[in-house]
């Protein structure tokens, strides 16, 4: 039984066939279905066959899939790459950086106030000012040490942009999105 078991003889034959000799040399009882199959044969013997090489090159079935924000997180992880630490996924609803900046991009892409290629910088913007920190890639620590600490160049960096955003508060145009629902207890330090 063991030599059946380690042969490759179904390359050979057909079920049929294999069957009726086994049954023949008393390694198999007869099944129910060989004098079925006796009586009546298929048109064309059912065996195995091997795959013919095809000549020339097989058309790829699914080519390649381009989503509109890939090209956005391809540029994110380019510009800012992963972030100091990895994600949490163990949390179900588990939201990347990049994927805060793709849904932003395309919020401010709809509204279609901002221009193609400011756009990118308009995003890192908009979530510096709702508390998201991004940090650039390859910025060299001589260039840290320069400005002075880390902290001291993004508070700078944030000076800014909450100067800019008082500004057009000042300027009366309406309050961003993500500002609407704060309230400030203290009065602007400028």
């Amino acid at each position: 039984m063991t030599a059946v078991a380690g042969s490759r003889t179904h390359k050979i034959g057909s079920v049929f066939n294999r069957a009726r000799n086994l049954v023949r040399i008393g390694l198999l009882e007869k099944p129910v279905w060989l004098d079925v199959y006796a009586a009546f044969p298929p048109l064309r013997e059912p065996v195995y066959r091997v795959a013919r090489p095809r000549y020339g090159k097989a058309p790829e079935p699914v080519g390649p899939i381009w989503y509109r924000e890939d090209t956005v997180r391809a540029r994110f992880y380019r510009v800012y790459g992963n972030g100091p630490r990895p994600f949490n996924l163990t949390q179900l609803n588990f939201k990347s950086t990049c994927q805060r900046f793709v849904e932003k991009y395309n919020e401010l892409e709809e509204e279609g106030k901002i221009e193609e290629e400011k756009l990118f910088e308009e995003t890192g913007k908009a979530l510096l000012a709702s508390g998201i920190v991004l940090q650039r890639r390859g910025v060299d620590k001589v260039e840290q040490q320069g400005a002075g600490s880390r902290g001291a160049a993004l508070q700078l960096q944030l000076h800014s942009v909450l100067e800019e955003l008082q500004d057009q508060r000042k300027d009366g145009q309406e309050q961003p999105p993500e500002l609407a629902g704060t309230r400030q207890d203290s009065p602007s330090p400028s």
